[in-house]
């Protein structure tokens, strides 16, 4: 049984009937989920149904797709209703969002009031004294760090934190600040995030995940959006990397539980806008914009890991901001192809996606969402228009912000952790000359060198055979020394890096969608050429960065727990290679999250006392937030020009109209 055949289950749902379990059902639950999910399951309108045994069925009644009753779960097994199978049955389905995304334009949500702070942890001395706080000294050498104050554990915490600026105070008006309601739903989340931290993926079965499910309702309830969101995405990681799905990363796990903690922590310090930013928003509000002129700029295709496929296109408007129209829905990447020629959903235009991307439209009564998409409400009018060129205003003007500029506003916009208040883009427009392909560990990918002297690797954005991106690229490698306009999106990471979307056709002849768009040989300068591959390339300022050695400690945990990393032994010689390559704050991170992992108190006849989960949450939520801070920060270094005189390196001319 495929969990994406089954209907989504409201998160209350699972946490319910997941307490409702008798403590000898739920040590059984994970295995009757894995036997559950062997079984066969057939549809019938809204009424999905498991066949437990051949004599045994298990219905979910979902009316809208999602299962939002404790009572829509019926099995007819002889412990029915106070059996396992229903609890399996919701644990083995997607948990339901909480709050979908309204396809129209929303009314945006009044304020309310915060999250709240957990218990802080305490700071070892090492930790607490790369902070610049004096601390007792340890009662002697190689003594687990000891707890020192209040004060020291709130300043670790800072430091994790520290990456996301707090926005001004609004003066006229008292600062919004958490209710005792959110801090305590904040409490909840904290306390099941640490959980996670403590038990790792193997551990952190159904009654983890029934945890956290329900932390994540409560805090909805209690209008903090943002932080139930995030509890959502860790329990729908956690089941990825349970049932071994091949597209499941560690580092996204470690990404959505340091935003759990790290929103819960903030909600009971957070006041005024930074309230407002930790609260989150239910829904994506849309605002009027009056009347738009926007200008084609390309369509790319969207294939998501759940299933859906569409197409995205990006049009940018006469002071240069951009903006996007959009059409995902279950489908996959055949619907994605397929959706690129129908028209555009946007007043009555009879433009396609495609040709959208390169023409114009006049909107009329605009309604605009903090990130730029485009509303389709009834009262939006829209009609075709003449498009440019990339070579014209105003869309030219994209290409000519310094490349270091476009990275560091990129990074604003798509780093891990900061509020998102939907403005940025991740997307860079680059004026670049094609080297050639290079080989990396996972793949090949195009080295292209542009303005400042600063060479980036283009990759593909989906490797989906259907799509034109990997071919498309495969044939670039074979035009070293093309110069081409490209519009790529940032990757994260210690040399310059992006994954291609878009380009001018080689012949200098209109843009290629490289996702849609399939470039020939004939198009190709030499078309007789076959792949050329660029020498070897140095390491970028952060290629040989010892950041890695506390970043696999953060992934560690998160894959096997607390304890596991409390056995991997001493430290001693990495902390030594870390501050030689002048990261001390890393060294003592990595010393206090070490010592944090494998201490454990004693009581008076020498049994061992519950683990200190608050504290080593906190410590492990320090480095996590700290590593990827350095790394933002190692990325935007990548992007400055390699030669100190910017004049020495002169920019890439680009030849031919592009359209």
């Amino acid at each position: 049984m495929n969990a994406a055949r089954l209907p989504s289950v409201a998160p209350e749902v699972t946490a319910t009937l997941v307490e409702g379990l008798s403590p000898r059902l739920r040590k059984r639950l994970d295995v009757a989920v894995t036997k559950l999910a062997a079984r066969p399951t057939h549809r019938d309108g809204d009424t999905t149904t498991i066949d437990v045994d051949d004599e045994t069925e298990l219905r979910l009644h979902a009316p809208g797709g999602v299962v939002a009753k404790v009572e829509d779960i019926t099995c007819r097994c002889l412990l029915a209703p106070a059996c396992v199978h229903r609890a399996a049955a919701a644990c083995a389905a997607p948990a339901a969002d909480l709050a979908p995304e309204p396809a129209e334009q929303a009314t945006p949500e009044a304020p309310g009031p915060a999250s709240a702070t957990p218990p802080a942890a305490m700071l070892g001395p090492d930790a607490a004294r790369s902070l610049g706080l004096d601390v007792a000294p340890a009662s002697g050498p190689g003594t687990a760090p000891a707890p020192t104050t209040d004060t020291a554990a709130n300043a670790a915490l800072g430091l994790a934190l520290q990456a996301t600026p707090n926005p001004a105070p609004d003066l006229a008006s008292p600062p919004e600040t958490a209710s005792p309601d959110q801090r305590a739903a904040a409490d909840v989340l904290w306390a099941a995030g640490a959980a996670v931290l403590e038990a790792g993926v193997d551990g952190a079965g159904a009654v983890t995940q029934s945890a956290l499910l329900r932390a994540a309702h409560t805090a909805r309830l209690r209008n903090l959006p943002r932080a139930a969101g995030a509890a959502l995405s860790v329990v729908t990681l956690l089941r990825a990397a349970r049932a071994g799905d091949p597209s499941f990363r560690t580092a996204d796990l470690v990404t959505a539980l340091a935003e759990l903690l790290g929103t819960a922590h903030r909600v009971g310090t957070a006041s005024g806008a930074e309230m407002a930013a930790v609260r989150g928003r239910v829904r994506r509000p849309y605002s009027p914009d009056g009347s738009l002129r926007l200008y084609g700029l390309f369509t790319e295709p969207v294939v998501t890991d759940s299933g859906h496929g569409g197409v995205r296109t990006w049009v940018a408007g006469a002071d240069g901001r951009l903006f996007t129209v959009g059409d995902v829905a279950p489908g996959g990447a055949g619907r994605a192809l397929g959706v690129a020629d129908r028209a555009v959903r946007l007043g009555d235009s009879a433009l396609t996606h495609r040709e959208l991307g390169r023409a114009g439209l006049a909107v009329s009564g605009a309604t605009v969402s903090p990130d730029g998409r485009l509303g389709a409400g009834r009262a939006v009018k829209a009609v075709t228009a003449r498009g440019v060129t990339w070579t014209e205003p105003p869309l030219a003007a994209l290409w000519e912000t310094p490349p270091a500029e476009q990275a560091a506003r990129a990074l604003r916009s798509t780093s891990r952790y900061a509020d998102r208040d939907g403005t940025g883009s991740d997307l860079l427009f680059l004026h670049v000359e094609l080297l050639g392909a290079v080989r990396e560990p996972g793949g090949t990918c195009l080295l292209a060198l542009c303005e400042g002297g600063v060479r980036v690797r283009l990759t593909v954005t989906d490797d989906d055979p259907a799509l034109a991106h990997r071919d498309n690229l495969a044939l670039l490698a074979a035009a070293p020394g093309a110069r081409l306009r490209i519009i790529g999106r940032l990757i994260p990471a210690t040399h310059p890096r992006l994954t291609l979307l878009a380009c001018t056709h080689p012949t200098g002849e209109g843009t290629v969608d490289l996702g849609l768009d399939r470039l020939r040989r004939a198009d190709l300068p030499d078309p007789s050429a076959s792949a050329h591959f660029a020498p070897p390339q140095t390491a970028g300022p952060g290629g040989s960065s010892p950041l890695y050695l506390l970043e696999r400690r953060v992934e560690q945990t998160v894959a096997a727990g607390r304890a596991a990393l409390g056995l991997l032994g001493d430290v001693t010689a990495e902390t030594r290679r870390i501050r030689r390559g002048g990261l001390p704050t890393a060294a003592a991170l990595l010393t206090a999250l070490s010592a944090s992992a494998a201490q454990r108190e004693r009581d008076l006849f020498g049994r061992l006392l519950p683990a200190d989960t608050d504290g080593f949450a906190a410590y492990w939520l320090a480095a996590a937030r700290y590593t990827a801070a350095v790394s933002e920060s190692l990325c935007a270094a990548a992007w400055n020009p390699m030669d100190e005189d910017p004049a020495a390196v002169p920019p890439v001319p680009v030849h031919g109209a592009a359209g």
